[in-house]
């Protein structure tokens, strides 16, 4: 049995293109876990979890490129044993390697290597586009997501010691420590 899996990294980004490219590639729509807003750098990812859990002897986990199953070489391999011990096989596109083959197995970890590298080099070309532009002088750095006026407003509803720091958070729709950031930079 194919069992699908795939993963978007934010809220805004749509996960439809893999459910199409994984029933594309046999997966019934019943059987693909999905996991929205998630990054692939965190191990804890609930539809993957259950999509291993499904996983019988025979069966086969399909993603439809391997950057959606995770970020890391080591993470892969960590995956790659969970299905090896559910005697599976992963399908990635229209390729199926079986962790359980020496050659599956080292054809795996060559492709978990790539996906590595390749999140390296997109943070070094980041880096590096940052410090040309602002050598340039045009970056700004991230910008603040409260305006001025709903700073000071963060502020003084803090200062009349009715709010917590998370309920400020639910209002103003931003993280603890964000809220946090924004009363320190009034005293500095």
């Amino acid at each position: 049995m194919k069992i699908g899996y795939g993963r978007v990294s934010t809220a805004e980004q749509s996960v439809e293109t893999q459910r199409e490219a994984l029933v594309a590639l046999g997966v019934a729509p019943e059987k693909i876990h999905l996991d929205r807003a998630v990054s692939g750098r965190r191990r804890v990812r609930p539809a993957l979890e259950r999509a291993i859990g499904e996983l019988r002897d025979g069966d086969e986990l399909v993603v439809s490129k391997l950057d959606r199953l995770g970020r890391s070489l080591r993470d892969l391999l960590d995956i790659a044993d969970e299905i090896r011990a559910k005697g599976a096989a992963l399908t990635v596109g229209r390729t199926t390697y079986d962790p359980s083959d020496p050659v599956g197995a080292m054809l795996f970890q060559v492709l978990g290597m790539a996906a590595e590298f390749e999140v390296a080099m997109n943070r070094e070309r980041t880096r590096e586009g940052v410090a040309r532009a602002k050598a340039e002088g045009k970056y700004k750095g991230r910008q603040h997501k409260l305006s001025p006026t709903d700073a000071e407003k963060l502020r003084r509803m803090h200062a009349s010691g009715e709010y917590t720091a998370a309920e400020l958070g639910r209002f103003f729709g931003l993280h603890r420590t964000s809220v946090y950031r924004y009363l320190n930079e009034a005293k500095s």
